[in-house]
């Protein structure tokens, strides 16, 4: 007992030193640690503040909209429904045997699917491909809604983005993309669908999940997330996108949300050579005053990617993006970091600093003489989220971050707000501006969950996730945070793009 009343004066007499020294110490210490010795076991269990609860506190009282809200947004080009299953139940119940994981670009058999499953899962990675045989595809397609469990969901990104969006009632919304009559059924009654974007069958997707720990063989996952296949031409065509941009001038958004390229991929070069020519064309109609936001997905042709980040990025004014499409990106384009084959573990922070900033700087508007619109990047992870932006261009930035982790740590549980008992802290409490010189050695404080440094004249905010233990679906997430980070953004529009 004695010790006890020892330690508690000792720790009471190094807080008044420290108070004399820097007045704000004590409430940042009070933080973190209670006396049990000056109350009872209950009440020291009580006041005693996780990481988490302060994180999810200070979200909830510095989480603020812009003073200048977007009234109308206009989103394309996929969309199609999601059949969710599980990925080692389906391909057990296909009579395939687990083996040895391996990437294939365009999938050709179940063969190919189970070798590409199992070569994610054992990541923990997202992938998204194309398969190639629509009779195969079709009969996978049949066993997936029969699955038990199976569920089926709004899908595609634009789609999700839509229906993110429209959660917010004074938000009028347009969505196109090949809607089906199940589809169109399905979407929020605030969203608005062009006539020309109604046709008379439905796209349809499948989501191989796979839960963190699950284990099919030798393969175990490290977290939870899954793998996306289909066989979609009209999205893989964007087929969608000149009604999409046709119907802007009825509609007349203020913010455009672009998504769907990486659909094309699948379609073999001289497709996607030409279509993407012609989406360049047809994005650059897109009034010059709109902001453009591009949503990346996974990918795995370093050309077209190459293609994408010489002729789309520089058109549009923001990206979002995880961490496998950010080091693919830096692979097509030789930049930073190129010659790390995957992320290990959760990505380090000084790397996916170096990339953000050579992205900016490569096809940003980062010199002010560049004619290039491109702005903003919104990068999310498991652990943390970076929104990375050109100075003078964008507002409210270190709210937009906060609110994209706040969504994926409540949407990933399934919940409606962050509960702090079923999430966890993974992110990194210090860590350096950039892997190399110069850099600056940063520390997270709880209470205020966003570091910001600024390299050059471009600003980074920074904020860590609190991850789900249990996460209930992570389809969607990527989307959901994209949308809730746009919602909180602001354009500064005395400099017009």
């Amino acid at each position: 007992m004695w010790r006890k009343a020892s330690a508690a004066a000792l720790l009471a007499l190094a807080v008044g030193y420290f108070y004399h020294g820097s007045p704000d110490l004590p409430e940042q210490i009070l933080q973190y640690i209670s006396l049990p010795s000056f109350q009872s076991s209950s009440e020291g269990t009580a006041g005693q503040s996780s990481l988490e609860r302060v994180i999810s506190s200070a979200w909830e009282r510095l989480i603020t909209l812009p003073s200048r809200q977007w009234s109308k947004v206009a989103v394309g080009v996929n969309a199609c429904i999601d059949v969710v299953v599980s990925g080692v139940g389906l391909l057990q119940a296909l009579a395939v045997d687990p083996g040895t994981g391996q990437d294939h670009e365009v999938l050709h058999s179940k063969e190919d699917l189970k070798e590409a499953f199992i070569h994610f899962m054992g990541r923990g990675a997202a992938a998204e491909r194309f398969f190639s045989d629509k009779e195969v595809f079709q009969w996978i397609a049949r066993a997936a809604a029969e699955y038990p469990g199976a569920k089926l969901y709004v899908g595609g990104n634009a789609a999700l983005i839509a229906q993110k969006l429209a959660t917010y009632p004074d938000l009028m919304v347009l969505l196109c993309g090949p809607v089906g009559p199940k589809l169109h059924e399905m979407l929020d009654v605030q969203i608005v669908v062009p006539p020309g974007s109604l046709q008379e069958t439905d796209e349809y997707h499948l989501i191989l999940e796979y839960k963190s720990g699950e284990q099919w063989g030798s393969t175990q996952a490290p977290q939870a997330n899954r793998f996306i296949f289909s066989h979609d031409v009209s999205n893989g065509e964007m087929s969608s996108l000149e009604t999409f941009v046709a119907s802007l001038e009825e509609f007349q958004p203020d913010l455009v949300v672009l998504s769907g390229l990486h659909m094309m991929e699948g379609q073999g070069r001289e497709l996607w050579e030409e279509r993407l020519k012609e989406a360049v064309s047809a994005i650059s109609e897109i009034r010059k005053d709109i902001p453009i936001h591009l949503e990346l997905a996974s990918m795995t042709d370093k050309d077209y990617m190459n293609s994408i980040m010489q002729e789309v990025m520089p058109i549009v004014s923001s990206i979002g993006l995880n961490e496998q499409e950010l080091l693919f990106l830096s692979q097509a384009g030789q930049g930073p970091h190129a010659d790390l084959a995957a992320w290990k573990g959760i990505p380090d922070v000084s790397q996916v600093s170096d990339i953000l900033f050579w992205v900016l700087e490569q096809y940003g508007r980062s010199d002010p003489l560049s004619e290039a619109d491109f702005t903003r990047i919104h990068f999310h992870t498991l652990a943390y989220h970076i929104l990375a932006t050109v100075d003078g261009y964008w507002g409210n930035q270190a709210a937009a971050v906060m609110a994209g982790a706040r969504v994926a740590s409540s949407q990933a549980c399934g919940l409606d707000s962050v509960d702090v008992s079923k999430v966890e802290l993974k992110a990194p409490l210090e860590f350096y501006s950039s892997h190399t010189e110069p850099r600056e050695k940063l520390s997270l404080n709880p209470a205020k969950p966003v570091i910001v440094w600024r390299r050059g004249n471009i600003t980074f905010h920074f904020t860590p996730v609190l991850v789900c233990k249990q996460p209930l679906r992570t389809v969607g997430l990527g989307d959901a945070i994209s949308s809730e980070g746009l919602v909180y953004s602001e354009l500064k529009t005395q400099l017009p793009f």
